[in-house]
C-alpha cells in the first residue's frame, strides 16, 4: 500500500476549529467518542457503510483519536501521478481526528486522575512532535500492508481547540484514503480495504502508544 505523510503548517494550508460549525448552522461537530448514538448524524457515516465502521473503529476504546470532520467521493480525475495505478476511477475519503483523552498513572503530585488526564491530552494534542511520530509510524505500518491499489496520506496541519477558558493552538491529522480501479465499484472495494488497512494500523499504534 502506497502511504506518506507532511506537515502542513503554512499560512495557506488548511486549520480546523474544534468543536467546529459551518456558517449556516447546518452542519456541526458530533462527539461519537462520547455517544456513539450520534452515529446517524453522520450523512456520510449513513452513505457509505464502510466509513461508517472505520468512524466507530476510530472513536471505540480501542482508539487513541477520534474523528472531527470527514467525507467520502468517487471521482475520475486522476492526477498524472496516479497513472501508476493503470485504473480510470477512484473513490477517496477523507477524515480529521485528533488525540482524545489519555489516562496516565497518578503524579508524585497526587493529582486527582481527572486533572491529570487532562494535562495528558493537552500535552499531546500541543505537541508537533507527537503529531509527526503518530504520522511516522502510522505510514511505516501501511508500507507493510500487502500491496494493493490504494494509497494513504496522513496530513498534520494546524488545530484551534475551544474551551470555556479560550482558544488552544495544537494539531490534528487530516487521513486521506484512496481506492482505485477501472470501473466504480472495483475503486470503492479498493478503498475499503484500504480504510480497514489504516483502521487496524492506529488500533496497533495506540496499544502502543505516541508521545
Amino acid at each position: 500500500m502506497d502511504a506518506d505523510f507532511s506537515i502542513e503548517l503554512g499560512r495557506e494550508d488548511p486549520v480546523l476549529d474544534f468543536p467546529w460549525k459551518d456558517s449556516a448552522g447546518k452542519l456541526a461537530y458530533v462527539d461519537l467518542k462520547r455517544h456513539p448514538e450520534l452515529m446517524a448524524r453522520i450523512e456520510e457515516a449513513e452513505k457509505f457503510p464502510e466509513l461508517r465502521e472505520f468512524l466507530r473503529l476510530m472513536n471505540s476504546a480501542l482508539s487513541m483519536v477520534e474523528t472531527a470532520k470527514c467525507d467520502a467521493w468517487a471521482t475520475t480525475e486522476l492526477s498524472p501521478e496516479e497513472e501508476v495505478y493503470d485504473a480510470s476511477h477512484k473513490f477517496v475519503s477523507y477524515v480529521d481526528v485528533v488525540f482524545s483523552n489519555i489516562v496516565v498513572r497518578q503524579s508524585p503530585l497526587r493529582q486527582s486522575p481527572l486533572r491529570e488526564s487532562s494535562l495528558r491530552e493537552s500535552s499531546l494534542r500541543e505537541s508537533l512532535p507527537a503529531h509527526e511520530q503518530f504520522a511516522r509510524k502510522l505510514v511505516e505500518l501501511l508500507r507493510r500492508a500487502p500491496e494493493t491499489p490504494s494509497a494513504a496520506e496522513v496530513c498534520v496541519r494546524r488545530c484551534y481547540f475551544g474551551e470555556d477558558t479560550g482558544v488552544r493552538q495544537g494539531f490534528y491529522c487530516t487521513l486521506y484514503v484512496s481506492g482505485y480501479g477501472n470501473d466504480s465499484a472495483s475503486a470503492r472495494q479498493n478503498w475499503a480495504v484500504a480504510l480497514k488497512l489504516i483502521g487496524n494500523a492506529i488500533v496497533q499504534l495506540s496499544a502502543s502508544g505516541v508521545g
